[in-house]
Formats: structure tokens, sequence, C-alpha cells
């Protein structure tokens, strides 16, 4: 499982660890706050939760104020896929997602993953900054994948081999 990743930033502590269903209604704000997440209903947030296949991870960072961001990815033959993440508006440009998303990575290392594949809005350049500067490589496009407003997703992969 996640290790508990205590990171001192601006006399804040914040900590990244495994989302609970507790974790739900902290999840759904976030998203519903942030224009470019997957706009998931509270029934995909309790599949996250489930038994039922794929393998999925969920992990989120917090500070004293709560739940600041999330990330949740299934496994699939040994290859992750982000399904969504989001960061609360107040707490971007503060590597939130980037400590999110280096957490991630080392425990999708940890457990032998070949790869992490996920998509992107053409348009939102942050993100796409921000998996470019883990190394990711856009290796496909997914046209008008996106709707309201209709766009083209961009795929990005990191081979972990």
């Amino acid at each position: 499982m996640c290790r508990r990743t205590l990171i001192p930033a601006a006399d804040k502590l914040m900590h990244i660890r495994p989302a609970t269903p507790a974790d739900t209604p902290a999840m759904m704000r976030l998203v519903k706050h942030s224009a470019t997440a997957a706009q998931w209903s509270r029934e995909q947030f309790e599949r996250v939760f489930g038994d039922d296949p794929p393998r999925r991870v969920a992990l989120v960072i917090e500070e004293a104020v709560g739940v600041q961001g999330f990330l949740v990815a299934h496994e699939v033959a040994g290859e992750w896929e982000i399904e969504n993440i989001a960061i609360a508006g107040s707490a971007r440009r503060r590597g939130l997602g980037t400590r999110l998303l280096g957490a991630f990575l080392d425990q999708a290392r940890a457990q032998g993953a070949s790869a992490v594949l996920l998509e992107v809005r053409e348009s939102n350049h942050a993100a796409r900054w921000l998996y470019e500067k883990w190394a990711f490589v856009e290796s496909g496009r997914r046209p008008s994948y996106y709707t309201l407003p209709q766009e083209d997703a961009i795929v990005y992969r990191l081979s972990l081999g």
C-alpha cells in the first residue's frame, strides 16, 4: 500500500495518503470546481472503493484545512492509467500536483508497473507541462474525446521498464 508522505511547505504540513470512502465528498467538491478534471458522479467515485476490477489506487493530498487534491488510477496487465486528478483552485501552483503525481509514480514503480498512461485536454497547458516535466511523452490523440467544449484528448505515456 502507499506509505504516508509528509511534506513541509510554507509552515504547513501536507501529506499524501490513500483515499477512503469518507473522502468522496471532498473529492466531489474538487471535481465540481475544476473545469479540467473528469466530472464524475457519486457512483463513479464509489466504484473507486469497490472490490470489482480493475484494480485502483486513489490518493489524496491533505493539509490542515482538508483534502486539497486527489489522483485516481487503475491497473490492467501491469500498465496504469490515470483516470482523474484534481487540485483545489486555492492550492494550485504550489507543487501539490507534482507531489501527488510523484507519490503515485513511486507506488506504480514499486509494484512493477511497465507504463503509466493518461489523456488530457489539448488546451490544458498546465497539466501537459506537469506530465512532460515527469517525462511523459505524447503518444496519440483522440479527436473530439471531450465535450463541453468539444476538444481533442492528447494521450501521454511514461515507460517505467
